[in-house]
């Protein structure tokens, strides 16, 4: 009873854990905030001081430092209004600043990651002195870009300047107001005010709602595919060498243990239940040691995708026979010992975890692929999702062979076929490893791995596997060839080789430039390929003006494309030019819909300046790229670029927003999407 007391407890709790994580998963959210400024001012000798704008930036994200004309946002010092102070020099970066060549801006860029601080000087030169400026950046992921965005800074006071050293001693007459006042003065909108429904008619009406309703939910997908993909790492597990043999013996185990067949079956859902248990406390484990921060950092850290490719190739090394990865056998003898000790519900629990540790050599491999896979994507649920999947593929054929024990006399024996399945696997994880090192060549500008490189590799690595298939290559723990010197190929092998030799001649064209559309979403980006057969180009947005935009759709009768990106906006160009570039999806933004961009980092200012109010704050918009980033805000929610999204010609929504991903066919899906809700 105390054994049955204390596995109830303990399953009880991790479930509780489960929905509790289940509970606290993060919407994905669209409006973020990466970067975080503090300000202070630093006076220094000679009357001088430094206004030190210091940046905290989250994990994944860098901002651009100083001088980078024609490409990326640099960071800018701004006045409004400055008296009795001068600046001395420009704006001026400190602390670790990276450098790299960006092939979209053929120019070299500098950034900073982690922190980042800027420090203006000034001189004082009068005993009272307003200072209202701001600092100007510009911030990007590997997979977004924000607007351009501003940290403030504000102060007035006294300094002691002896008269001599004034520069304009008629100032000293005048009557300075009260700082608050001064301050608060010189943040007035200097136009006019604009009627608030310049910017709240019909066209500008909130959707955020009606984009969080839809279905079609990336992030809803994504943990489907995450349980779907540990559900196949299950089953692939099962199949091979260290996990096949023991079904047999564990299902005549508890038949014999038990006369009646109905405390055997329910002995067999235990077993397979703690095995369940077993898995998803351990992708709780990761789950809660790593955390979302860390997970984020994992998927857009260059050094920890370098170190997971490593890591699966070390993987597929063991499955190829080079070594054996096992956990030291004193471990499973010691709890099999005391699994015999133990009576009821502890010792199945028991004989459960020694099943883990003696497949270890086997699933391990399987394991740390879907760790690395999941943990890279930043999902929190990710790891807890991909166990619990991994674990009812491997424990329902437990369960199903305790209830039709007759099954087991048509189970295939153990074989080659086993160690064929942990190569095939093998090959597979190599290919895995050259993404996560496209990751890295990508994010830190190497071009070691261009496009058409990458797919040298794979076309290499699955002609291999095919050869292998077929029987033309051997590994070490393979069966031995017969006398003479040939050995019969099953055809599961023989049609599986076939198969890989279909896809290692699918991808050829791509050396040239062909968009193999489906593996766009593995491979480097296509202005990555230096050689291509055929040029093209990206498509030209037919308006970069809404109003204008949606008035000529109404006139059409189109549906739009809004496009809010921005001069700077690197992950805009990656986009233009790997999927825009495609023949169909260029057919469907020229033909199909009206192409609105609208460009965030825009200078050209308004006709007049628009006041707004959002959240009980008045803002002055000055420019266009203001209008339109405030736009984007609280019409759609979102403040990061590229941001895509379909409208009707009253500006309705038409499907999901989409973002940053250079998956060609979903982009074409997503486009088709839209259009089925104009022409049902």
């Amino acid at each position: 009873m105390l054994a049955y007391s204390y596995l109830c407890t303990l399953m009880r709790r991790l479930y509780t854990l489960f929905i509790l994580w289940l509970a606290v998963l993060p919407v994905c959210a669209q409006m973020v905030d990466p970067v975080h400024f503090t300000t202070q001012l630093k006076e220094l000798t000679n009357h001088e001081a430094e206004i030190i704008f210091t940046g905290k930036i989250d994990a994944g994200w860098h901002v651009y430092s100083t001088d980078l004309s024609g490409g990326p946002i640099p960071a800018t010092f701004n006045k409004v209004k400055m008296e009795g102070v001068e600046t001395v020099g420009k704006l001026k970066p400190r602390g670790n600043e990276q450098k790299t060549f960006d092939k979209l801006f053929g120019m070299e860029v500098r950034f900073f990651e982690g922190t980042a601080t800027f420090v203006q000087k000034i001189r004082f030169t009068q005993p009272r002195y307003v200072i209202d400026c701001y600092l100007e950046y510009g911030c990007c992921n590997d997979e977004m870009c924000m607007p351009p965005s501003t940290a403030e800074f504000k102060k007035s006071g006294i300094v002691t300047i002896p008269p001599e050293e004034r520069i304009d001693e008629r100032q000293e007459e005048k009557e300075v107001k009260d700082v608050t006042e001064v301050v608060e003065e010189s943040s007035d909108s200097a136009g006019v005010d604009v009627s608030p429904q310049t910017v709240n008619d019909d066209l500008w009406q909130p959707v955020t709602k009606e984009l969080d309703t839809f279905s079609d939910n990336p992030q809803d997908h994504s943990l489907w595919y995450i349980f779907l993909a540990g559900l196949l790492g299950g089953f692939l597990a099962l199949l091979t060498p260290c996990v096949w043999p023991i079904i047999p013996m564990t299902v005549s185990f508890f038949l014999k243990r038990n006369k009646e067949r109905a405390n055997a079956v329910r002995e067999a859902f235990t077993y397979g239940l703690s095995i369940i248990v077993i898995y998803v406390a351990l992708g709780l484990l990761v789950t809660a040691l790593m955390g979302a921060n860390a997970l984020n950092a994992m998927s857009t850290n260059a050094w920890f995708n370098i170190f997971f490719a490593l890591l699966l190739i070390v993987f597929a090394a063991s499955f190829m026979g080079a070594f054996e990865l096992t956990l030291p056998a004193s471990w499973s003898n010691k709890i099999d010992r005391q699994s015999e000790r133990t009576t009821g519900l502890l010792s199945i629990f028991l004989m459960a975890f020694t099943l883990v540790l003696v497949s270890f050599s086997c699933t391990g491999p399987i394991i740390g692929f879907l760790l690395v896979a999941l943990s890279a994507q930043g999902n929190i649920l990710g790891p807890t999702l991909g166990m619990l999947g991994f674990a009812i593929g491997l424990a329902i054929p437990f369960a199903l062979f305790a209830l039709f024990p007759s099954w087991l006399k048509s189970v295939p024996k153990s074989g080659g076929w086993m160690n064929t399945i942990k190569v095939v696997l093998g090959f597979i994880e190599l290919a895995f490893a050259l993404k996560f090192l496209s990751i890295a060549d990508l994010a830190y500008g190497w071009r070691l791995l261009d496009r058409e490189v990458f797919l040298a590799i794979w076309i290499t690595l699955f002609g291999l596997l095919g050869a292998y298939l077929m029987g033309w290559i051997h590994f070490p723990h393979d069966e031995e060839p017969t006398v003479n010197g040939q050995q019969p190929i099953a055809l599961p092998r023989f049609f599986l080789g076939l198969l890989s030799f279909a896809f290692t001649i699918y991808m050829i064209p791509g050396l040239w430039g062909a968009p193999l559309k489906a593996i766009s979403a593995f491979t480097p980006p296509m202005y990555t390929q230096d050689y291509k057969i055929v040029q093209t180009t990206v498509v030209e947005a037919q308006f970069k003006d809404y109003e204008q935009g949606m008035t000529a759709a109404k006139e059409q009768h189109k549906p739009v494309m809004i496009d809010f990106t921005g001069f700077g906006c690197v992950n805009c160009r990656k986009m233009e030019a790997a999927v825009w570039t495609d023949e169909a999806v260029a057919q469907r933004l020229t033909n199909d819909y009206i192409l609105i961009s609208l460009y965030v980092d825009d200078k050209t200012p308004l006709p007049q300046p628009i006041e707004v109010e959002v959240n009980g704050q008045k803002h002055t918009l000055l420019t266009v790229g203001d209008k339109w980033s405030h736009l984007q805000a609280v019409k759609f929610g979102a403040n990061t670029q590229p941001f895509y999204v379909l409208l009707d010609e009253d500006g309705r929504l038409l499907g999901p927003s989409r973002s940053y991903n250079e998956d060609i066919q979903e982009y074409i899906d997503w486009l088709d999407a839209g259009l089925r809700h104009i022409k049902p």
